[in-house]
């Protein structure tokens, strides 16, 4: 090695740490998607209990006992969850036959002015008819494993459901028993940087809810104003799919616009794309901003590359998670950044700064 220059050395140092960091991270994704039954429930409580943790403390603060406090907390979000869910369904249900039949006049539309020469609607129709009879033992199979799905589902949000519960009760013991178990002399520096991401996660759910609860109404609003068929179902779709950033966005306004231009003409479709348009540009130079200021401060492309990540490793479930743990992995390294690299003129030799999450912050 010493016959190597300084530059070709660093160079091969460096190959190394990304190689080890690019295995390490590989074995993890293998084994979590290998025990995604019990980490999905881990990782649905934590984002849980970061949108939920402020209403806790505020009880605890006002002399509630804690398990108590973790009880009333989760009765509240089942209440909500449940109600939301309801709404959101019965919206869908409601107005799904309108916004599928505009959706059809839509893509019969487009078939009539760009489809193939003797390409028709029924012609499709028809081909999908013989691939239904031709696969239909396959489909029969997806059945059963969609029964089995669905149980798999319902038994995940109960685990998760009460792991929020056990992570509310006892978080005030989270500190300690993180520190108890770091190696020697890494246990501020192990608590800081655990508190700084989950206070990453904690500023992405709050405002990703708030911004989501303000797209749905302005968007819901836009729509009943053109009295487009479908806006309450389709603002309920715009709610569900601001939890995947940008793309959430496209494919919700998407929906809405093919809507306004199946049943209400041209010209309300380009209100509608200007509704759309109008209210992704506040989110972008208003909401984000205010909001999610205190948050980590992630560039699309990342986000964009968070998501297509996490849907190759779990599908719509990874595009839900991946973004909040990408904040958090950014939230780490910001402050490992903080506490390593020198600021300011004094550079290394000057005082060391506190720690936000410390006790003395």
């Amino acid at each position: 090695m010493h016959l190597l220059p300084d530059p070709a050395r660093r160079l091969a140092a460096w190959c190394a740490v990304v190689l080890l960091v690019a295995g390490v991270g590989y074995v993890g994704i293998r084994l979590c998607a290998e025990f995604r039954t019990a980490v999905t429930p881990v990782l649905l409580a934590l984002l849980g209990t970061a949108l939920l943790g402020p209403l806790h403390r505020r009880l605890v603060k006002a002399g509630v006992n804690r398990s108590v406090a973790a009880v009333v907390t989760c009765v509240a979000v089942v209440a909500v969850v449940g109600g939301a869910v309801y709404i959101v369904v019965a919206a869908l249900v409601h107005t799904g036959d309108e916004i599928v039949a505009s959706l059809r006049t839509a893509a019969r539309s487009i078939a009539d002015h760009f489809g193939a020469a003797g390409t028709s609607l029924d012609d499709l129709a028809g081909h999908s008819r013989e691939l239904l009879s031709k696969f239909g033992g396959t489909a029969a199979s997806n059945v059963i494993s969609g029964v089995s799905v669905v149980g798999e589902t319902i038994a995940i949000a109960v685990l998760a459901l009460l792991l929020v519960f056990f992570f509310l009760r006892d978080a005030h013991r989270a500190a300690p028993a993180l520190r108890s178990l770091a190696p020697r002399g890494t246990a501020d520096t192990v608590e800081v940087m655990a508190r700084r991401a989950f206070e990453a996660v904690e500023g992405f759910m709050r405002g990703t809810t708030v911004i989501a609860l303000i797209d749905a109404v302005c968007i819901t609003v836009g729509l009943l104003i053109l009295r487009v068929p479908g806006a309450i179902g389709l603002g309920a779709l715009v709610f569900v799919t601001a939890y995947i950033p940008y793309l959430g966005a496209f494919l919700s306004g998407s929906v809405a616009v093919l809507v306004a231009l199946a049943d209400r003409g041209f010209v309300i479709a380009l209100w509608a794309l200007g509704v759309v348009l109008g209210v992704q540009l506040l989110e972008g130079h208003v909401l984000q901003p205010a909001i999610q200021s205190r948050t980590v401060q992630m560039h699309p492309a990342v986000v964009m590359l968070a998501i297509t990540a996490g849907a190759s490793v779990a599908g719509i479930l990874g595009m839900l998670l991946s973004v909040p743990l990408t904040a958090a992995a950014f939230g780490v390294l910001s402050e490992l950044r903080t506490r390593h690299l020198p600021s300011g003129p004094s550079g290394p030799s000057g005082p060391p700064e506190v720690p936000s999450g410390s006790p003395e912050a």
